[in-house]
Formats: C-alpha cells, sequence, structure tokens
C-alpha cells in the first residue's frame, strides 16, 4: 500500500493564512452575519435551561424530581423558583440590553439591570395562571384524542401539548417585552416537535394540536377557546405589504383569525389577516382558505374522482391501481 506524505507544514500553515485573511475580509466587507464590537447577546443555551426549569414547575414530579410528595412538594416549589429567578433575570438584562445596543435611539429601554429584575417579578407571578391553562390544554389533548389512555401520557409523550406548552411560556416574555427570550424557546420547541408556534400569537384556553408535524402559526394568529388543529395545518400571512422602498411593512395583522370551537383538520391552510373562520367551525383537510367563513361553517374540497384500473389499461372494478 502505497506511503501518502504528510503535507509540508508551510503548505499547511500558508493555507490557514489564505483563509484566515478572506474570512477576515469578509467580516470587514460585510456586517451581516456577525457580531463584533458588543457586549450584549442572550444565551441561546441560558434560555433553554430556563425553560426547561419552568417546564419543570409547570408539570412537577413529570420531568425533573421524581420523588416527590404532599410533604415535601412545597420546599421543591420554593427552592426551584428561587434559583430560577436570578437566572431569568440575569438573560432578561442582556436580552434588554442587546436591543438597546441595536436601537439605542429607544428611551424606553432604560437602566436594563432595574428593569430586568422588575419583568422577571412580573413573569414568575404570571406562572399559576400559565400553569392553569396548560391544564386545561392537558385535558384538551385528552378530551380530543381517543387514543390518549390517560393525562401522564398526553403530558409525557405529546409533542403538541410540549409545543403549546412552551408557546405558553414563551407568550408571556413576548408580552413583557423580552421577544428574543420568547422566541428562542419557541424556536427550541420547533426544533423538537415539527410546530411551529409563534410567541407573539395569542391563543384562548383548551387548545389542542394532534400530531403536531407541520403546524405553523404566524405571529398575528388569535385563536379562541376550545380549538383543535391536526398535522400540517397553516395559519399564515397571505402577502407581505411593503413601503415604498420595498420594505416589509411590520406590525400589521397579517394572520387569520380561528373563533372558539373550532376544528382545522389535516393539512389545511387558512391566509390572511382579515380572514376569519366563524365560531364552532370545521375546515375539512387540504382546504386552501382565504376569505372568512361564517359561524358553524363547514368547508371541505370536492370529492376527487377514484381511477381505477390496471397497468394495460382495463379496467378491473374491484381493483385499484395506483402509479408510482
Amino acid at each position: 500500500m502505497p506511503v501518502v506524505a504528510n503535507p509540508e507544514p508551510t503548505f499547511i500553515a500558508d493555507a490557514a493564512s489564505q483563509v484566515a485573511d478572506e474570512l477576515l475580509a469578509s467580516y470587514l466587507g460585510d456586517e451581516r452575519a456577525r457580531r463584533i464590537s458588543h457586549r450584549y447577546l442572550p444565551s441561546r443555551g441560558a434560555i433553554v435551561e430556563i425553560l426547561e426549569s419552568v417546564l419543570d414547575l409547570m408539570y412537577p414530579g413529570y420531568f425533573g424530581r421524581t420523588d416527590l410528595n404532599d410533604e415535601n412538594l412545597g420546599a421543591h416549589i420554593a427552592q426551584s423558583v428561587a434559583a430560577l429567578a436570578p437566572k431569568i433575570e440575569h438573560e432578561m438584562e442582556h436580552c434588554l440590553c442587546y436591543g438597546r445596543e441595536r436601537e439605542p435611539s429607544r428611551p424606553e429601554f432604560g437602566d436594563c439591570a432595574p428593569q430586568a429584575r422588575e419583568l422577571t417579578q412580573v413573569f414568575l407571578r404570571r406562572l399559576p395562571e400559565i400553569r392553569g391553562l396548560l391544564v386545561r390544554d392537558v385535558q384538551a389533548a385528552f378530551d380530543g384524542d381517543p387514543a390518549a389512555s390517560n393525562l401522564d401520557e398526553v403530558v409525557l409523550a405529546y409533542p403538541g401539548l410540549l409545543a403549546v406548552s412552551v408557546y405558553r411560556i414563551a407568550h408571556a416574555l413576548y408580552d413583557l417585552g423580552v421577544p428574543m427570550m420568547a422566541r428562542i424557546m419557541t424556536e427550541w420547541a420547533h426544533s423538537k416537535t415539527g410546530c411551529d408556534i409563534h410567541p407573539g400569537a395569542k391563543i384562548g384556553a383548551a387548545f389542542f394540536i394532534d400530531h403536531a408535524t407541520g403546524v405553523v402559526i404566524g405571529e398575528t394568529t388569535q385563536i379562541g377557546e376550545g380549538v383543535k388543529l391536526y398535522q400540517g395545518v397553516t395559519l399564515g400571512a397571505l402577502s407581505f405589504p411593503r413601503d415604498a422602498s420595498g420594505q416589509i411593512i411590520r406590525g400589521r395583522k397579517r394572520h387569520p383569525t380561528v373563533e372558539s370551537g373550532s376544528t382545522l383538520y389535516a393539512n389545511a391552510t387558512v391566509l390572511g389577516g382579515q380572514t376569519v373562520v366563524g365560531a364552532d367551525s370545521v375546515i375539512g383537510g387540504s382546504v386552501f382558505l382565504t376569505h372568512s367563513v361564517p359561524a358553524r361553517s363547514r368547508v371541505s374540497l370536492k370529492e376527487p374522482e377514484l381511477r381505477v384500473g390496471t397497468r394495460d389499461g382495463t379496467v378491473e372494478p374491484d381493483a385499484i391501481y395506483f402509479d408510482i
């Protein structure tokens, strides 16, 4: 077997130097996708750790300590909240100061540390309310899926519940003006579940996403209570209005409203900020909807024709032939 000589050290050094020079020129020549000469940047890893700790508080006994009982639960919760508070405060401070660095003209950022402390306290006080919503979501998942054997299975195994749980936590942070922290959380859930819920969406209680994969819920979506979505549903924007310079106009309602009690079946697509799905409606699978429908509507595609036959073209009534 022939022996391949190692590259000359000078060749490696020259190549490394050339790559370094080209990368440096790229960094200096294009300010996009780089972050230098700035102090503050949120930590994705730290924010995910905070999220996991909050999930432990929402569902005690499932993901963290498994030895909890009526006697030690109170102490455990107190210790967990006390340990969590400074971590949230630290990352909130970084998120707020990151925003101030990006937009120094905005006076509302103020001094980041006191604001982060205040927002942390507000967020922690909202945890019982979030927990109450999540209990209703768990029950809605169990009530809406005959395959679920009990509530434990829903909490431990259902990706739709995980996506909704992370959304509810992140939405509270989004409302408090910490969108980067919220977005990191929901994108973590997106990577885990295949379900993409923007933290800015407004979603009522008893919300259930069955199967979860491929669901997309846009930032300005509004969803009422008791709504059920199946896999592949998209609640998206119909178009992106632009200003005279061609830049996307932000801050407008771009995504639909789904009123209480409605069900959207697999791969249904509902688009547009002015589109409203009326209460207690059913939107069938693969429907593409860009206009409003009244309450108690039933929207479905016309049933397609089934082609039956054989490879030689003769018709056999009892045979179903698919091209592959």
